[in-house]
């Protein structure tokens, strides 16, 4: 039997394991985040702590008009799963600076801002996402290392 590498090992067993955690049904997809081979942190997309689940009440869904006119469906009742594993390190005090997240699929551009912002350096990806071009800008800029396991793209339904 062939060992799996490190990043096959995060990215395809561990990372659907957490993602089926998730309780919303648009995206369930889940994130970990690991420094020297080890996970510090989980998340997954879900409501705060203590707040209806999209899975229990229904989501919570706002319309957004991008710049290029294109209008998108969002479920603003829960937090991405990149945004509750790095909540989950602060909440506990864990320090992520220098690690690497694994996730479903590539951050949106504002879980990419909270990556840069608490010094992630490296980010793997199950499937790249349909709006991740600002995301993988943002990354090269500051040096963050993207790597894209499959190319296809994520699709969320009702986007």
């Amino acid at each position: 039997m062939e060992r799996l590498s490190w990043d096959d090992y995060f990215l395809k067993e561990i990372v659907p394991a957490v993602a089926k955690r998730a309780t919303c049904d648009r995206g369930r997809s889940g994130a970990i985040i690991v420094k020297d081979k080890r996970i510090l942190t989980t998340g997954y997309v879900g409501s705060p702590s203590g707040l209806p689940h999209c899975d229990d009440v229904g989501h919570l869904i706002h319309e957004v008009i991008d710049e290029n006119g294109v209008k998108s469906k969002h479920c603003v009742r829960t937090l991405h799963a990149e945004e509750n594993a790095i909540l989950q390190a602060a909440k506990f005090g864990i320090s992520i600076e220098g690690a690497t997240i694994y996730c479903s699929m590539v951050p949106c551009f504002r879980c990419a801002m909270k990556i840069i912002q608490v010094g992630i350096k490296r980010v793997v990806a199950l499937y790249d996402y349909q709006k991740s071009e600002r995301t993988k800008e943002e990354f090269n800029e500051v040096g963050i290392e993207l790597i894209i396991d499959n190319n296809q793209i994520k699709q969320y339904d009702n986007e």
